[in-house]
């Protein structure tokens, strides 16, 4: 069963950045297509970015090209967002996931696996 784990969330001031951080159970960051999600309070969940395999290749949601990294530590199998010039409305929960089929999409639904997610406020 592969579990994912977040972590590195918190509170921080406009501008400032965070790195989130997301471990797998088991050699699936350079396997899978592993993304990252969020979700704020009364909205859906929107894509955020994407990490593909075996290329390594990252796409991302327009609101956040040029201030957010996706990359990987293959060796521990884990997955990182470095998230700058942060903003008011990057607050969310933010969630790792991963897609077997290794599709490099943006829709959800086609990532089976899910971390519990981790909170990232960020103040005016």
């Amino acid at each position: 069963q592969v579990q994912l784990v977040e972590s590195g969330g918190g509170l921080v001031q406009a501008g400032g950045s965070l790195r989130l951080s997301c471990a797998a159970s088991g050699r699936i960051v350079s396997t899978y297509t592993m993304g990252w999600f969020r979700q704020a309070p009364g909205k859906a969940r929107e894509f955020v970015g994407l990490i593909s395999r075996p290329s390594g290749t990252t796409r991302y949601t327009e609101s956040v090209k040029g201030r957010f990294t996706i990359s990987r530590d293959n060796a521990k199998n884990t997955v990182f967002l470095q998230m700058n010039s942060l903003r008011p409305e990057d607050t969310a929960v933010y969630y790792c996931a991963a897609d077997p089929g290794a599709r490099g999409t943006s829709i959800s639904t086609w990532y089976d696996y899910w971390g519990q997610g981790t909170q990232v406020t960020v103040s005016s």
